[in-house]
């Protein structure tokens, strides 16, 4: 468990942000980061570990409204601590193994097991993540034309 003297395991962010972090995540280091934090943790009770689809939201933002695009295949795993934390993790694909190592990840964070670990890894991924969304957003910018109109 964790002590008022220890970081803040979640990195300062709030678990939306932490799941989508680690959502995010590259899966080879987040496997890494879970393999490295499972033995320090008492063994958790698997509550569900599986593939399935779900319906992906979007919204048009010309009439603000939300709609269904489709159906996505996404792997899912939740797990529980003997001290009734638990851990949750989603990822688009069928990548059971990212997905357990998302919820371990969560679940240790929410323990405080490794606070320093797990805060270094979150802000190394926030940061190559946004990197990788600010490339993007160059790369589409770079293909607007502007129209004149008359």
């Amino acid at each position: 468990m964790s002590d008022e003297n220890d970081p803040d395991p979640s990195g300062g962010m709030d678990h939306a942000r932490l799941l989508e972090t680690l959502a995010g995540a590259e899966a080879t280091r987040l496997k890494a980061l879970a393999e490295m934090l499972l033995p320090l943790l008492p063994a958790p009770e698997v509550l569900k570990s599986g593939t399935g689809l779900v319906m992906l939201p979007m919204r048009d933002t010309v009439q603000g409204t939300d709609f269904h695009l489709g159906e996505v295949l996404v792997a899912e795993a939740h797990l529980r601590l003997p001290s009734g934390i638990e851990g949750y993790g989603m990822v688009t694909g069928r990548d059971l193994e990212r997905a357990m190592a998302m919820a371990v990840v969560d679940a240790a964070a929410a323990e405080g097991v490794q606070p320093e670990a797990i805060a270094r890894f979150l802000h190394a991924e926030a940061a190559r993540i946004a990197a990788a969304d600010r490339d993007i957003l160059r790369a589409v910018e770079a293909t607007r034309v502007e129209m004149e109109t008359f």
